[in-house]
């Protein structure tokens, strides 16, 4: 029997212009600072541009500390940064992307699309409680770029 991966989507308007909210989404090393579950960021290759594509995180997952490594893709950049992962402890996949549209002069609507298929499987309560935690990046996003 297959596994499912789990998808979760937020989408939110943040009153802030998009080249702010842009430019915290892409400054991945200061992520531990506002988002809660990231406890550390390790950049290991930059493009030409210096943004981030390959990337190792330690976050906080189901009382535990998680440990993966996303590969960045910015070819629809600035409109949505989007990643895969490439190694993880207890993950199989990650796949992700943040769409960023302009709302007027100061506001930006952002959509937040999540795809995870972990290496073992959970019971319903606990992936709920998991989505709930992953989705809160969304506001913190929101929090930081609002303030």
């Amino acid at each position: 029997m297959a596994i499912m991966a789990e998808t979760a989507t937020e989408i939110i308007t943040i009153d802030a212009p998009h080249d702010r909210v842009w430019q915290i989404a892409i400054d991945l090393e200061s992520y531990p600072v506002w988002a809660h579950d990231i406890k550390d960021v390790n950049i290991r290759e930059t493009d030409e541009l210096g943004r981030p594509l390959e990337v190792e995180f330690r976050a906080s997952a189901l009382g535990r500390s998680t440990h993966y490594t996303l590969k960045y893709d910015y070819t629809n950049a600035p409109a949505e940064m989007g990643w895969t992962m490439l190694s993880g402890d207890i993950q199989r996949s990650i796949d992700g992307v943040w769409r960023f549209d302009p709302d007027g002069d100061d506001r930006t609507t952002v959509r937040y699309d999540l795809q995870i298929d972990l290496a073992v499987p959970l019971p319903g309560f606990v992936k709920r409680r998991a989505e709930v935690r992953i989705l809160n990046t969304v506001r913190e996003l929101k929090v930081r770029a609002e303030a």
